[in-house]
């Protein structure tokens, strides 16, 4: 099949792009600048520009870009950039397709859980009600402009993504060398939820999605229990035979992320209904073994 991919070079894009090629799928690679390669297309999401002769012939559209939610302080203006980078690409791709006299089968759209917003102790899955904040208002804006291709008919999913546990990139790609050094630890108080899920799991999860016709709307795409951060503390202590002893205070947080805080310190308790009732085999369920799967990719 042939399928574009937008957001290719991050950390889940470029992973799915390997994947998909590795079982021969033909990619295209939706990049901002020129295209510059057999396999790229250009678009400009702020413009509102994609190019037609990439989407062309594809059976699906993977839709993974937008800013990173943790790369800079939360300024006004970035976290505009957060939310018009997602909005703005959706809207974008949903168009495009939506004009296409042979639109693709089925529009996978990455969002987040940050949907849910800060949950506590409660569970929630793919039928719970959108969160409050700034988070939740982007993830609602953010599908929301996936309308355009909805309308046009195309099957479209929301894959509702948690915390991936890779080490070489994301938010999980930041605690490997703290713990490595013997200096990580639980962060606030600990007993915040964090929904994670395996790398591998995470791209097995969008190929599930992709080759099940019957899944669309929203998908969790989280390992089937979530777990507090004191024990994902304690288990990135344990696989990398480190102490983990340390703890940042939630009041030394506030003061280096500001308002980004709020969410790192949040807690998000949340299933993967939809992936379980479909019949999809999580391999690494476990945080431990998770972990250890990051390490040796």
């Amino acid at each position: 099949m042939r399928i574009a991919v937008t957001g290719a070079t991050g950390l889940i894009g470029s992973a799915l792009v390997r994947d998909l090629r590795a079982d021969g799928h033909e990619v295209v690679r939706f990049v901002r600048r020129a295209a510059s390669a057999a396999d790229e297309a250009r678009w400009d999401p702020a413009a509102g520009y994609v190019d037609p002769a990439g989407l062309a012939g594809c059976g699906a559209v993977v839709h993974l870009a937008g800013a990173g939610v943790g790369d800079h302080r939360w300024t006004d203006a970035y976290k505009r950039e957060i939310r018009d980078s997602r909005v703005n690409g959706t809207a974008a791709m949903a168009r495009a397709i939506a004009a296409m006299a042979e639109p693709p089968e089925v529009f996978v759209c990455g969002t987040a859980i940050g949907y849910y917003g800060d949950t506590g102790d409660r569970a929630v899955d793919e039928s719970a009600p959108a969160g409050a904040g700034f988070l939740p208002e982007v993830c609602i804006a953010w599908e929301a402009a996936a309308a355009p291709a909805q309308d046009a008919g195309v099957r479209t999913v929301f894959a509702r993504t948690g915390l991936v546990v890779a080490a070489e990139g994301g938010a999980w790609g930041k605690l490997f060398p703290i713990f490595k050094a013997g200096i990580g630890g639980r962060l606030g108080n600990g007993r915040q939820y964090w929904s994670h899920i395996s790398m591998y799991d995470e791209l097995a999860a969008l190929r599930h999605v992709l080759d099940t016709p019957a899944m669309t709307g929203p998908v969790n795409l989280t390992a089937p229990e979530p777990l507090t951060n004191r024990e994902v503390t304690a288990a990135m202590g344990r696989v990398l035979h480190r102490p983990a002893v340390f703890a940042v205070p939630a009041p030394a947080m506030r003061l280096v992320l500001g308002e980004f805080a709020q969410d790192v310190l949040g807690s998000q308790r949340v299933r993967p209904a939809r992936l379980l009732e479909s019949g999809f085999v999580f391999r690494y369920p476990g945080i431990d073994e998770s972990i250890r799967a990051a390490l040796a990719r």
